[in-house]
């Protein structure tokens, strides 16, 4: 069941918080040693937690996850990082969505597995080794909520909290069959007191039904002390009044192919974008093939990653003070050790050049939702990867920076989009499509969103990897 569907459980008294606590904790044992998505279990906890949960709120008793890149108070607070592990770091306090969620009645069962610091498009780490895919072992579940979404896929959670500074909730959603949205900048508080991440790292969540990223999102959004502010407020009602609810004739802008310097388009990909335009227009949309030019240009990622690398490098330096120690080369992960190096080499008035021009790219891309509502494209130009990509290419490391094109600009905007599932393949892998509106209207995503569910339903898709007794919806 969604998290919905069994928060009315406890609601209607046909199951206990504790039951619906005891059931996930099952289904974690039976899947998690096939797909090694969960990095911390901290059953005692939720369970005395799932005992004296009020009631009353709207998610009383429905167990989730938090992503291993987000601190929960008293688990431990490693970033997906075998040095950071090694000094046995553990969260002083929640992150606020964090401290939303379990106000809202969601109980933490654990951890799930990111790559080092969130900074690579797979979820393997030497900490934690690799994270799989429910529906397909032998590939990627994606970066850098891969784990998250793996347990949401595999029937472990409804709900999984997760991130996405560039990508992290729209890849491995589309990768895992799941819906995730990346909400506007600032409409989810990164706090408390956390820095502006790279081109706007946000809190999320990923889950199988368009109805549980409203309701979730209306019970975790809002600023905290010490945001700079966010989006206009969400209509009355929030997002769950949305879902389900006629957006109108919308005018669609259609991309189906990638910028020249990266990796092109697939043709399962391609033909999945084209069959929700189909959908899209059949249900009443404008679509026609159009695409806001600057999202193309090759800076929109080097200055991306310009942003990114200088991020990493403080984040180190502020780890290093505070743990009293310098890491080298091989106290970190390639990847991260990588990023470091670029980001100390990267001089102020470099990285000023990059910010300018991103503020210029903001200003233009706002322009064409003056004149459009909606951005279909795909999320990933390709179904998922192998696990062990992009190890396993020439310029592995550069191919995990340019498969970003479709969804790292929107970062950057601070637009929100949308990933929900479109196809399967041949071989049993998921594509998903991405949706991307203007500036504090995930009124519209959720709405669209919800046809495109209503039109083919996919919460009912199981994947190989799923508990054999679990509940359906």
């Amino acid at each position: 069941m969604d998290a919905l569907a069994q928060a009315d459980l406890v609601r209607r008294g046909e199951m206990s918080p504790r039951e619906l606590v005891e059931a996930a904790i099952e289904r974690i044992e039976e899947t998690d040693p096939r797909l090694n998505a969960i990095t911390h279990r901290r059953y005692e906890r939720a369970l005395a937690e799932a005992d004296r949960v009020r009631r009353d709120a709207p998610f009383a008793g429905v167990p989730t996850l938090t992503k291993s890149l987000s601190d929960s108070e008293g688990d431990p607070a490693n970033f997906g990082s075998a040095w950071v592990a090694g000094h046995g770091r553990v969260a002083r306090e929640d992150a606020v969505v964090n401290r939303r969620l379990k106000a809202a009645g969601f109980i933490v069962v654990g951890q799930t597995s990111a790559p080092e610091f969130g900074l690579l498009s797979v979820s393997e780490s030497r900490v934690h080794g690799v994270t799989r895919n429910p529906w397909r072992t032998d590939v990627t579940p994606g970066g850098s909520s891969g784990g998250a979404s793996a347990s949401v896929a595999a029937g472990m959670v409804p709900v999984a909290q997760g991130g996405d500074g560039g990508g992290s909730i729209r890849m491995p959603a589309a990768f895992c069959h799941l819906v995730g949205l990346k909400p506007s900048a600032g409409r989810v508080s990164a706090g408390p007191g956390r820095p502006s991440r790279w081109g706007h790292s946000v809190p999320a969540v990923v889950t199988r039904t368009v109805r549980d990223t409203a309701a979730v999102l209306d019970a975790v959004s809002g600023g905290a002390p010490g945001d700079l502010g966010g989006p206009a407020p969400l209509p009355p009602g929030g997002l769950t009044a949305m879902a389900g609810r006629d957006p109108g004739r919308l005018r669609v802008g259609v991309l189906t192919h990638a910028p020249d310097h990266t990796p092109q388009v697939v043709g399962a990909v391609r033909e999945a974008v084209l069959d929700t335009a189909r959908i899209l227009e059949r249900l009443g949309h404008e679509v026609e093939e159009a695409h806001p030019a600057p999202m193309l240009d090759p800076r929109c990622l080097t200055a991306f990653f310009d942003a990114l690398s200088v991020t990493a490098a403080q984040s180190v330096e502020a780890l290093a003070r505070e743990l009293g120690e310098d890491p080298g080369p091989g106290d970190l992960d390639p990847v991260t050790w990588f990023w470091v190096r670029r980001g100390r080499q990267i001089t102020g008035l470099e990285l000023a050049d990059a910010l300018v021009w991103q503020s210029g790219l903001r200003a233009a891309m706002a322009r064409w939702w003056q004149e459009f509502d909606l951005l279909l494209s795909p999320v990933f130009a390709t179904p998922p990867k192998p696990v062990g990509w992009p190890w396993r290419e020439p310029d592995g490391l550069q191919r995990s920076v340019d498969v970003l094109a479709f969804t790292a600009p929107f970062n950057t905007t601070g637009q929100p989009a949308i990933a929900v599932p479109a196809a399967l393949t041949e071989s049993g892998t998921p594509v998903g499509i991405q949706l991307a509106a203007a500036y504090g209207r995930e009124d519209l995503l959720v709405c669209v969103a919800a046809q495109l569910e209503a039109e083919r339903p996919w919460a009912s898709h199981r994947p190989p990897v799923f508990p054999a007794g679990a509940m359906s919806a």
